[in-house]
Parts: structure tokens; C-alpha cells; sequence
């Protein structure tokens, strides 16, 4: 029997006693205190394995990365905010930009009336090149300044003449037959595709012989309606029966997505060679003009489709530009120029009464920039004299 144990020192002396009385030897996680036996760990049991370490390395890896990941998409998230109201702080200084550069516009081509020396207009004076001095010297914007420089960025502008082209609201049969035999369009195609516009611009819904109307349109997919009025936009004429890309853009058609997505196919169903136009329905009609062509600023095409053969289109620009290499000056009115160009004397006075020397109708282009930042203007002016310079119409793309 063992005795009761009466203090600390007492008990652990009795705890060894007992084991000894009894034979016992301790084993690992049992030793005695003074409490009584207790256990206890080993020492290597306090050693963690590689494996652990490994895992444990490996989480927190994990969680750097996961963090990295966050951080980094926040701030790209940050970045992005930060450029989106940089971006909408700027619009309202970019769309003021445009519209000032409107208005520098317009009075470039109001100053443009002043210059005594040049009572006409064209491609070699400032409102068209964007540089060299414009009216008298005494005028208030002595030189052109292209672009105009804001506080903030810059805007390069750009004035083109829509009465260098046909107003195609305007144009009689005879002008878009002219027009498509001088592009190369097959004989057969003619007539459908003269009365196809036509019809689109009538007000009627009779339709002409090989033309389309409304119940043609209204079977296609999407279907819509025959416009029936004038063209506001030239790009219209695409929704025309018969007018392809091709036809649209000339040989520009192919940097112009529309051009890949109406492939011609043969009657094997596979693609055919496009037609190579030299030029497009675009570059000969404008739906804003005064409806006279200013000889000095159209191109030879336009000449073309005016019923000119091309020779003597051709001989028209050269005569326009400058002085000819044997001293002789150039032509100084439209009917020198006809004559000079090769015009039989009794057709001139028919054929210049379709033109003329001082445009009315101008299309301005603005390409606003701040901080990398662009957006871009469209303006149509229409210059009735010095004092009255409209703006027809203005909007934005982007």
C-alpha cells in the first residue's frame, strides 16, 4: 500500500517509488510531476516533415498570387475609371474645339470673297491647301492657320467644295448614263440602274422600266421602304437596287469593309473578280450643292460624267491649274477653257452654262485632340456672301 501523499516534493518522490516497487519503467508521454503522471511529447515529434513545409510554402505562394491578381486588376479597373472621366471631362472641350474650328471655317471662306486678284475658287487657294495668306494684307487673319492650337490640344480641319461634284438630286438620265458608261459598266446594267435611282428619288411608287420601288424592297431581308425623296445621304444610293460597293467606291471599294461582305459570285457560286472601276459614285455626286459645278475644283471623272471626253476632261485641269509651258496664261473664264480644251466654239455655250466659278456649298472636317484623345467633326456650310456663311448641319464620330 502507498502511502498518502502529503506535499509536492513528497508525491513525485512516491510516483518514482511506486514505479520502482512495482518494476515499471516510464514511457515516452508519460512522466511525473507533481500532480501525478502526465504526458509529454517527444522531441522529435516536434519536428515538422518537408512535406508540410512544402504544402505550407505553396499556400502562401498561392495567396501572393491571389492578391497580385486582385491588386493588379484593380488598378488596371482604377486606370480605366481614371481614363473614362478624363475622357468625359474632355468631351465637352473637344465638342467646343470643333465647333470653334467651325467657326474659323467659316470665316476662312468668308475672307476668301476679299482677294481682288481671285474672284473664284480654287484648289490652290488657302481655305483648300490649309496654308498661305488669304485676301489683302490688311485683312483681319492674314494667314491660314492649320491646325489651330488650343490650350489644351489641337484641331486640323479640312474644307472641301461639294460643288466640285453633281448634286445627284439633280441629275437627269442622261447624267447617270454619262456617268456609268465613263466608270465601264456593262451596256445591259444601264438603264436598270439609271431608273433604280430614280425611282428611289421620285416622289411616286410607279416603278420604270428596270427600276425598283416599294414592293421590291419590301421583299428583301430586312425589308424597308423605297425613300421616295431626295438623298440626304449619299451612302443611301447602297440601299439602292443594283448599286454594289463596287460601284459605290470605285477602286477604293476594297479599304472599305462593305466591299468584303457583298462578295460577287459567278454561277458556280464562287467568287468572282470584282469590277475595277476608276472611280465610284462617290466621287461624282454630293446630295448638298447648289446644283452648278465649279470647274476649278472638280476632277476630270466629273467632267466625264458631264457628257466631256476624256481627252479633253483631262486638258481641262491642266489648263485650270497654271500657266502652260509655252507662256501662255491660263484660261480666265469657263469658255476660254472649254475652247482651249478642244470644245467645238458652238457647243460652249451649252456645255458652260452647267458651271461655274465660285462654289457656295462646303463640307469641313475637324479632327479634335486632347491627350491622345480624338473625336471628329462634320460640317456642312453653305456661303451665300462675306456676311452670311451657314452652317447647314453638324454632328460627330468617332
Amino acid at each position: 500500500m502507498i502511502p498518502p501523499v502529503k506535499n509536492k516534493a513528497c508525491s513525485v518522490t512516491a510516483g518514482r517509488a511506486a514505479y520502482s516497487h512495482f518494476g515499471l519503467r516510464p514511457s515516452f508521454g508519460l512522466r511525473p510531476s507533481a500532480f501525478g503522471l502526465r504526458a509529454s511529447t517527444p522531441r522529435h515529434a516536434l519536428r515538422t516533415p518537408h512535406s508540410e513545409r512544402a504544402i505550407a510554402l505553396v499556400i502562401v505562394m498561392i495567396c501572393i498570387f491571389v492578391l497580385t491578381i486582385l491588386a493588379g486588376g484593380f488598378a488596371y479597373s482604377m486606370k480605366v475609371e481614371t481614363r473614362l472621366a478624363r475622357n468625359s471631362s474632355n468631351e465637352t472641350e473637344l465638342e467646343w474645339m470643333g465647333r470653334s474650328t467651325v467657326e474659323y471655317c467659316r470665316w476662312v471662306l468668308a475672307m476668301s470673297l476679299l482677294d481682288p486678284m481671285k474672284q473664284y475658287d480654287s484648289t490652290d487657294q488657302p481655305w483648300a491647301t490649309g496654308y498661305g495668306f488669304l485676301g489683302p494684307t490688311n485683312a483681319p487673319i492674314a494667314e491660314v492657320q492649320d491646325p489651330v492650337r488650343f490650350p489644351h490640344g489641337t484641331a486640323k480641319w479640312t474644307i472641301v467644295d461639294l460643288e466640285s461634284k453633281i448634286n445627284i438630286n439633280m441629275a437627269t438620265e442622261i447624267v447617270l448614263q454619262q456617268t456609268f458608261m465613263a466608270m465601264g459598266v456593262d451596256a445591259g446594267q444601264l438603264t436598270p440602274l439609271c431608273n433604280s435611282i430614280l425611282d428611289w428619288i421620285d416622289p411616286d411608287n410607279d416603278e420604270r422600266v428596270g427600276g425598283a420601288e416599294t414592293p421590291y424592297y419590301a421583299g428583301l431581308s430586312p425589308s424597308y421602304e423605297a425613300k421616295n425623296g431626295p438623298v440626304d445621304d449619299l451612302s443611301e444610293l447602297l440601299l439602292i437596287k443594283g448599286i454594289t460597293p463596287d460601284l459605290y467606291w470605285g477602286s477604293a471599294a476594297a479599304s472599305h469593309q462593305m466591299g468584303a461582305i457583298l462578295p460577287q459570285l459567278n454561277r458556280f457560286g464562287l467568287p468572282t473578280q470584282p469590277p475595277n472601276y476608276p472611280f465610284g459614285l462617290a466621287d461624282i455626286f454630293t446630295p448638298l450643292s447648289t446644283g452648278r459645278v465649279n470647274w476649278r475644283t472638280c476632277s476630270p471623272y466629273v467632267f466625264q460624267a458631264m457628257g466631256l471626253d476624256p481627252v479633253i476632261a483631262q486638258n481641262l485641269v491642266t489648263y485650270r491649274s497654271a500657266d502652260n509651258e509655252d507662256g501662255t496664261p491660263a484660261p480666265l473664264n469657263i469658255q476660254d477653257a472649254l475652247l482651249s480644251a478642244g470644245v467645238p466654239r458652238v457647243a460652249i455655250p451649252q456645255v458652260a452654262g452647267s458651271f461655274a466659278d465660285r462654289s457656295s456649298t462646303f463640307q469641313v472636317t475637324v479632327d479634335a485632340e486632347i491627350n491622345g484623345y480624338h473625336r471628329t467633326f462634320i460640317a456642312v456650310l453653305g456661303r451665300n456672301n462675306q456676311r452670311d456663311v451657314q452652317v447647314l448641319n453638324f454632328y460627330w464620330k468617332d
